[in-house]
């Protein structure tokens, strides 16, 4: 058989021929659909041998920083600090993530995020994102409560009824008393939080164990100080195999303005200066002996490291180095 051998001119010759050719009609296509935002809302790595997931409950856009954050400064302060770092400073997003350590023999979940009494479109999704991280509530066996702010209490519970049936739970002594204290009656808004707290955390107080900073919660989970936030708010530092991990809990609210300005005053806690003063004590020691740590509120996957930024610190998120 005879081939045609392919040349240059042939290949033009045949290239100019289908392009005044008639086009062929088709139907026209459907554009593809917009899908809206996303973001991934677990992450897991290990510690030793413990294995540690974040997963995130949800996350809510509000006006800000200003004045939730730099209550001690002015909108323009925090409004040049939030262009510096390539932020709006009229809106922000407050993410909440909670932390499971699984060390071998127990399944530890740090705080229950936004549960039914704060459920919105975007928060509240502990229970169906547990299920694709590859947990069921009932594997859960500590339940550890950071302090008694509705975004850490309210996921113990479903419509009455127990999330984490086979938990036992842990929490901050000072902090227990203080949110069940009858004296909050007398102010209306700490009365609701009062009503909350007796709903969502006192059913379980025959389960419950109290700790105090340098306590256990199991071999290697110990209890930091983190007052300020609230009376009993409690970071935890996580350490196996001679590698940490530090759980700031509410610390910290905001990856930039909490962090780089540790001494501006925060809506959210209720003793501001001692909150203050805990941030940079904490902040502190994990940039210095340059821990991990995981921040309730830092931007998902909610793990990252420290460096000092004059009196402050810059918020460096992890990449691979927990999973090599």
């Amino acid at each position: 058989m005879t081939q045609t051998p392919f040349t240059r001119r042939a290949a033009l010759t045949g290239a100019a021929a289908l392009a005044a050719a008639p086009l062929a009609v088709r139907p026209a296509a459907a554009a593809a659909p917009m899908l809206g935002t996303s973001q991934p809302f677990f992450n897991r790595f290990t510690v030793g041998s413990y294995e540690v997931t974040t997963i995130l409950d949800g996350a809510v856009q509000i006006p800000g920083p200003h004045p939730i954050f730099g209550q001690n400064v002015s909108a323009e302060d925090v409004a040049a600090l939030t262009a510096e770092n390539f932020l709006p400073s009229d809106k922000m997003e407050i993410p909440f993530t909670v932390t499971l350590v699984n060390t071998g023999s127990e399944l530890i979940l740090f705080d229950t995020g936004n549960g039914d009494s704060g459920r919105r479109p975007n928060a509240g999704l502990l229970g169906e994102r547990l299920a694709a991280a590859g947990y069921s509530a009932d594997q859960v066996d500590v339940v550890v409560i950071t302090h008694f702010h509705p975004d850490h209490i309210n996921g113990l519970t479903e419509g009455g009824t127990p999330v984490f049936p086979n938990a036992r739970y842990v929490t901050n002594a000072a902090e227990y008393d203080f949110w069940t204290s009858d004296d909050l009656l007398a102010d209306e808004g700490m009365a609701k939080r009062h009503a909350m707290v007796q709903a969502k955390v006192v059913p379980f107080a025959e389960k419950m164990s109290f700790i105090e900073p340098g306590g256990t919660v199991a071999s290697g989970v110990e209890a930091l100080d983190g007052s300020g936030h609230t009376p009993g708010h409690t970071c935890y530092h996580i350490e196996d195999g001679g590698q940490r991990l530090v759980l700031i809990a509410d610390l910290c609210n905001h990856y930039v303005v909490s962090l780089q300005r540790p001494d501006w005053h925060v809506r959210f806690d209720m003793d501001k200066d001692a909150a203050a003063a805990r941030r940079k004590e904490v902040l502190g020691m994990i940039a210095a002996d340059k821990v991990p740590f995981v921040g309730y509120h830092m931007p998902p996957p909610s793990v990252g490291y420290l460096e000092t930024l004059g009196d402050g610190f810059r918020y460096v998120p992890a990449s691979y180095q927990l999973r090599v």
